[in-house]
């Protein structure tokens, strides 16, 4: 065509970013470069082999195009599975790790490049990404058939910088235990070249094993600073990682069933004050990977080392468990049972005990009490309630709604199952906090309600008092939130989440120094920590004066994910603080990108900061900075 000629058309448009390269870039510039370049090539090699086309590389951005949403979504999420399982292998910290957006809109074509506004909503919903994750439109959604094996989770509404309406993203994955589909290429597809057919082969050996990492957040464990006096796990009292129990059942859906073990063995040690357990996060990074259990233990920070197997099969099922000292690889007990499935919780209670027994814990008698105490005894209810953790993870509108469906049905099979209800009541709360119902007020009534008959009928649960602190802290009664929760990590010292939950509301409240000794007992317990921990450190150091503490915190967190107000927002004000006024106005630039109505009178009243003194050197920053009322 003419260079004066364009064509519109409606097409799939793929943009994917590397994370942080600067940061890539000044640590070592000719392996950065020559290392992103590399996977440019990869990613290429992907999107041909899906039938797509790359169109421009635009600094450290990948732009395609398809002509089918399942193609894009396809091909993007086998590269990012692939790209984490390569990252994986690298010793350095030099990992270029990608966001990727996909859009279905309008195009103009000239000369071999695109343009419009599907290319521009693409880049914002990109930015909208976790690291190594992919992100569509609704539009998109709406395009995908429904026999691809792709779980997809609600962000809600988003503004979106040069769109007038507001518009729907959805994070997709892939759904637990299935293979990603093989490349459908069209009959014009541009071949890949043999240097990426060969990649895209390992790519395939790679997805199996590494899929469902990509979608745990497998964080590199960090460097935080620690405050003085803290101490590591392994100083006073043995520490142990519980690694996620095998599916060996013949249908992969039944991968629920396995973590649903692993985690209630968790949860029950988490319990016991003279043993440290890595947090689940951490711990199930290790899924399908084959990595010795010496460098699983270093990675961790865990001495031991618990892992098993599940197969299930009609009314039988068979367990089998190692422990292992990390240290020396070598197995200090391992059994298989083989009973009824309505014998599953005693031989959950034989693992624990045997745990107890090789590792000379002592046990308090009220240890004692609550491990020989089961959530429910009703095997039906319980598999029940496993399904409602899964469909309820989604956090989606439909998700969430199944979700309550499913815990009402677990509280009619078993009445008395705690659990039951304060879960439940999270589901209520979440719902209302994401806008997914017409009556808010009656809702949170609803869930707090739900949550305190939780703790009346086992106050000893660490679930039902999180439940009912989460409730609380979405409800603005921080006090009764912190009660909540200190009963929660009393009960289980090793409750990472709890500590993270309770270093939020301690910041909320102006408690900065509380805060840091919180979130770091935290990151002590689950080493792949996500972002929020790096955010509540930054904010806590901000509070404190702190600013070069508080700017290197915030960078990492949105290192993480981008997607999130509050990091930027006290990355602005350390940045002001520190009189650095050229990088906060940088930084509010990109704010204004993903929020184009963002504002002070917004901030006031997004932010739920209780202490009135900090919500006003918060306002004062940002406004210096050039936020407008």
């Amino acid at each position: 065509m003419d260079k004066d000629q364009h064509t519109r058309k409606l097409a799939v448009i793929l943009h994917a970013d590397v994370i942080g390269s600067t940061s890539l870039v000044q640590q070592n510039e000719s392996l950065a470069h020559a290392r992103i370049h590399g996977v440019f090539e990869k990613l290429s090699g992907v999107v041909e082999s899906y039938g797509g086309a790359t169109r421009e590389l635009r600094g450290d951005a990948l732009l395609a195009e398809f002509d089918r949403a399942f193609d894009a979504v396809t091909a993007a999420l086998a590269f990012q599975a692939a790209n984490v399982a390569a990252n994986a292998a690298i010793d350095d910290q030099i990992k270029p790790r990608w966001r990727i957006g996909i859009s279905l809109g309008e195009v103009i074509v000239a000369d071999a490049t695109i343009t419009g506004a599907g290319v521009v909503l693409a880049q914002r919903v990109e930015q909208l990404c976790d690291p190594d994750s992919v992100c569509i439109t609704a539009a998109l959604h709406e395009a995908l058939p429904r026999r691809m094996p792709f779980d997809l989770s609600s962000l809600g509404e988003q503004a979106l910088k040069g769109f007038d309406e507001p518009v729907t993203v959805y994070r997709t994955q892939l759904r637990p235990g299935h293979p990603i589909p093989s490349p459908e290429q069209s009959k014009d597809a541009v071949p890949a070249s043999t240097g990426n057919r060969r990649w895209l082969g390992a790519l395939v050996a790679a997805i199996a094993a590494f899929a469902l990492i990509l979608w745990l957040q497998p964080w590199t464990p960090g460097t935080v600073e620690r405050a003085d006096g803290a101490t590591s796990l392994s100083a006073d009292k043995p520490s142990i990682a519980v690694l996620p129990f095998e599916n060996m059942s013949d249908d992969p859906d039944q991968a629920y069933f396995s973590d649903g073990i692993s985690e209630d063995l968790i949860t029950d040690l988490s319990q016991l004050k003279n043993l440290a357990v890595i947090a689940r996060n951490s711990s199930f990074t290790y899924r399908d990977r084959s990595v010795k259990a010496q460098l699983i233990g270093q990675d961790l920070g865990a001495r031991y080392l618990l892992e098993g197997s599940v197969r299930k099969a009609g009314n039988h099922i068979r367990i089998t468990a190692q422990l292992i000292d990390a240290a020396s690889g070598h197995h200090l007990w391992a059994e298989r049972f083989d009973r009824e499935l309505t014998e599953m919780f005693a031989v959950q209670d034989e693992i624990t005990e045997r745990i107890v027994s090789a590792l000379s814990i002592q046990l308090s008698g009220d240890e004692r009490q609550q491990l020989a105490k089961h959530a429910t005894n009703n095997f039906e209810a319980y598999d029940l309630f496993l399904q409602g953790q899964i469909v309820g993870a989604r956090f989606s509108r439909e998700g969430l709604a199944e979700a309550a469906l499913t815990y009402r049905r677990v509280i009619d099979l078993d009445p008395g199952f705690a659990r039951a209800y304060g879960a439940l009541a999270v589901v209520k709360t979440r719902q209302v906090i994401y806008e997914y119902t017409d009556t808010p007020q009656q809702t949170m009534e609803r869930a707090l309600d739900l949550a305190r008959k939780a703790t009346s009928m086992d106050p000893a649960s660490p679930h039902t008092q999180w439940a009912l602190g989460y409730v609380h802290l979405y409800m603005e009664e921080h006090e009764k939130a912190i009660e909540a929760l200190e009963r929660a990590v009393t009960l289980s010292p090793s409750y990472a989440d709890g500590y993270a939950m309770l270093a939020l509301i301690n910041n909320h409240l102006g408690r900065a120094e509380q805060a840091i000794r919180l979130i770091e007992k935290g990151i002590e317990l689950n080493p792949y920590y996500s972002w929020d921990y790096l955010y509540n450190l930054g904010r806590a150091h901000y509070a404190l004066g702190e600013y070069q503490k508080a700017i290197a915190y915030l960078q990492q967190a949105l290192e993480r994910n981008e997607a999130p107000r509050a990091p930027r927002l006290f990355l602005i004000a350390s940045l002001i603080q520190a009189d650095r006024q050229d990088d906060a106005e940088w930084e509010l630039m990109q704010l204004e990108t993903t929020y184009p109505d963002v504002s002070l009178s917004q901030l006031r009243a997004v932010m739920a900061i209780a202490d009135a003194e900090l919500m006003q050197k918060l306002t004062d920053d940002v406004r210096l900075a050039g936020m407008a009322e």
